[in-house]
């Protein structure tokens, strides 16, 4: 499978899906209905799920933020100045019947506004 992880300075998990098979899989198959999903508003890239779900704690801005910027950087907007990220809880992540592979619709999102960049990965 075709998924980098990476881990937040809050120590949760972040994964990143590198192709179409590994976004549907993060985004459908291997969540937690309470994980934090990523994508960049508007244009190609990976879903990423900051995981959370089984945790009794939850991620605080920065984890947000650091999960945003990895969306922002695995995607057709790498190289931009700011990137507008939707991001929502996993259980908000569904996938259109007869859709492709890496295609999902969103409920209930959030917007934040990041610059690409990339953590050290795990």
């Amino acid at each position: 499978m075709n998924i980098k992880k990476f881990i937040s300075s809050g120590g949760f998990e972040i994964c990143v899906g590198l192709d179409d098979a590994s976004n549907d899989r993060l985004s459908l198959k291997e969540r937690h209905a309470n994980d934090l999903w990523f994508h960049v508003h508007g244009f190609p890239g990976s879903h990423v799920l900051l995981r959370c779900g089984e945790s009794e704690f939850e991620p605080g801005k920065e984890d947000i933020k650091e999960a945003a910027q990895l969306a922002a950087y695995f995607s057709k907007m790498r190289k931009a100045s700011a990137v507008s990220v939707h991001y929502c809880r996993a259980k908000h992540v569904k996938k259109p019947r007869g859709a492709k592979p890496g295609t999902v619709t969103i409920s209930q999102a959030t917007k934040i506004k990041v610059k690409p960049q990339l953590l050290s990965s795990d």
